[in-house]
This record gives structure tokens, sequence and C-alpha cells, in this order.
């Protein structure tokens, strides 16, 4: 299996809020912070995926 290839986010800062996401195999993604890329990445199917980036586009995210 080929290595994923990790996106950082537009909104990571070089000191903090770091986070990469992969496109992986089967339309799944992965995300981890980049600070620490030896920890195992956090993985969502595409629907996850999708309500998840959908929920923070419309601030629906609780935070």
């Amino acid at each position: 299996m080929a290595e994923p290839h990790w996106r950082k986010s537009s909104y990571s800062t070089a000191t903090s809020n770091c986070v990469e996401v992969a496109e992986l195999a089967a339309g799944h993604y992965a995300v981890r912070d980049s600070q620490h890329p030896d920890t195992d990445p956090l993985a969502f199917d595409g629907h996850a995926w999708m309500a998840f980036l959908t929920a923070v586009k419309t601030d629906e995210s609780g935070s």
C-alpha cells in the first residue's frame, strides 16, 4: 500500500493548530497532528468526513 499524501490545512500555523489530512483508499480520510506525525491518525469514512466538513463550514460544530 502506498504511503498517504499528507496536506497541511490552510488554517494551520507554524507553531500551533497544525492539522494534516490525507485521502486514503476507498474514499476514506485520515487526520493527524503535523507536530506529532508518528502518532496514529484519526480515520473517517467519506460520509463522516463530508459531514464534518459541512458542519465546520456552516459553523455547526458546536465550538
